[in-house]
């Protein structure tokens, strides 16, 4: 995850992957007395059968105005200059495809999963989880249980619950819930249960009532169930709890997914409860709803609209490689390997660099960094 940040970190003007394809001897030193500022003496150190640096630009389909801002910029000094033209080849990475889903009905902007709502329970309080007889076995030895969801359409939480063994007369237990926002420390609100203090009995669960505010669309949280005695919990695995979306307004995220940090997670992945919520700005999404069809349909049009004028683009500049992947922004790392192994396949380079199409280059300066620093070795990642 770490090295995926690293890769999509902003405007990393001297982010240099060091790929060498094959044997070369160490570059000449440069002769006393040679001035900093003389780049040409740079550029001399380098071969002339293929290109000193490659540059990948991340660019998003839309970018139009930003590529041509680089054309006009750098890159046409890049080609312009007598040394540069021929030693450093700029290429735009763009997504193959548009997202087929218009930015209203995904499931978050960043990616291109459909918000699939439909029949929407609304005006009434809906039970997160549920436990059925054959999915409860008892007691775990699990102290410490999570579970961790996204909201697609607004919601409210009323009460937070836990499960309770059929086997016990009354509430015998002593067990603290939580609801943590994504990557915050302190938790939203939190509900206690003990056998003096253990709420209303609902179904298979014990619920007490918190403080009530809106969790809006894209909020991502986790709900934390621990035992205060030395038992384990009454808890399920996912795939033995029937989840209870309200139609489709939230989604368990497991960790499998990737979607959340992993040090986020506490305990066991699982079910020891529940919650109570109700879906808001009902009339909004039944607007939404109705008018999606032809949403749809539009954006199809103007897709291929952009596919046309991305075709003339290219065609006309020659600049552009375009990868085989969706264009979003939750696929960039799968758009840099795949310009990585374009470039393998298709290049012979010395030096990779990465930079985004909202940043300037002075390729100039990068030639003269690369020698003070000596990255004439193999395997060498360069950046800030």
């Amino acid at each position: 995850m770490r090295n995926w940040l690293v890769l999509l970190c902003p405007c990393v003007l001297g982010a240099a992957l060091h790929l060498w394809l094959r044997l070369r001897s160490a570059p000449p030193a440069r002769a006393p007395g040679a001035g900093a500022a003389d780049s040409q003496a740079f550029f001399h150190q380098w071969k002339s059968s293929h290109y000193d640096v490659v540059v990948g630009v991340l660019s998003a389909r839309s970018n139009r105005e930003l590529r041509d801002a680089i054309r006009n910029t750098w890159l046409k000094h890049s080609l312009r200059h007598p040394a540069l033209s021929q030693r450093v080849l700029v290429k735009f990475i763009i997504g193959a495809r548009g997202c087929d889903v218009p930015v209203e009905d995904r499931e978050d902007p960043y990616s291109c999963r459909l918000l699939n709502i439909s029949n929407p329970v609304l005006n009434q309080e809906i039970e997160a989880f549920s436990l059925s007889e054959e999915g409860s076995s008892g007691l775990s030895e699990a102290r410490v249980v999570s579970v961790s969801f996204r909201v697609l359409h607004p919601i409210v939480i009323t009460s937070l619950g836990v499960f309770y063994e059929a086997s016990d007369e009354g509430f015998q237990r002593n067990i603290t819930v939580k609801l943590y926002q994504a990557e915050q420390e302190e938790a939203l609100f939190t509900a206690r249960f003990s056998p003096p203090s253990c709420g209303v009995q609902v179904n298979k669960l014990w619920y007490k009532p918190v403080e009530q505010f809106i969790l809006p669309e894209s909020f991502e949280g986790t709900v934390v169930w621990e035992s205060q005695d030395l038992h384990g919990l009454v808890s399920g695995n996912l795939h033995r709890v029937t989840v209870h979306d309200g139609g489709g307004v939230l989604r368990v995220i497991t960790a499998g997914e990737g979607a959340l940090p992993h040090e986020f997670m506490e305990g066991v992945e699982g079910v020891a409860g529940g919650f109570i919520y109700t879906i808001q700005e009902g009339d909004a999404l039944l607007r939404s709803l109705h008018s999606r069809p032809q949403r749809l349909a539009d954006h199809i049009r103007s897709l291929h609209e952009e596919d046309a004028l991305l075709t003339e683009e290219s065609s006309v500049h020659g600049d552009i490689v375009f990868v085989d992947v969706v264009d979003t922004y939750r696929n960039v790392p799968a758009k840099l390997l795949n310009f990585y192994r374009w470039t393998v396949e298709t290049t012979s380079f010395s030096l990779l660099l990465k930079t985004d199409d909202d940043c300037y280059i002075d390729l100039e300066a990068v030639f003269k960094r690369i020698s003070q620093k000596n990255l004439d070795g193999p395997n060498v990642w360069w950046g800030k």
